[in-house]
């Protein structure tokens, strides 16, 4: 009668395991696509702040260099 049970049983239990198994496969991919885009979304912030740091050391050269010249005129003229 055991036995009877455990082979109706086994059928059941191993189909029940694949399908978590698949849920579980499914679930890590998933897992997978998510961190990936949001790695590439934080390297395309890298790069952005990248650029606006670049942009900022240029302007702040820019500025730096008008007053120097505003400071040699002014030192001209006294």
């Amino acid at each position: 009668m055991l036995s009877c049970l455990a082979a109706i049983q086994a059928p059941v239990i191993m189909m029940s395991q694949n399908r978590q198994e698949a849920k579980d496969r499914l679930r890590s991919q998933n897992d997978y696509q998510v961190n990936l885009k949001a790695e590439l979304e934080i390297r395309h912030l890298h790069e952005k702040l990248d650029h606006l740091l670049m942009h900022q050391w240029d302007r702040l050269a820019k500025i730096q260099e008008i007053q120097l010249d505003l400071l040699s005129e002014m030192t001209k003229k006294k």
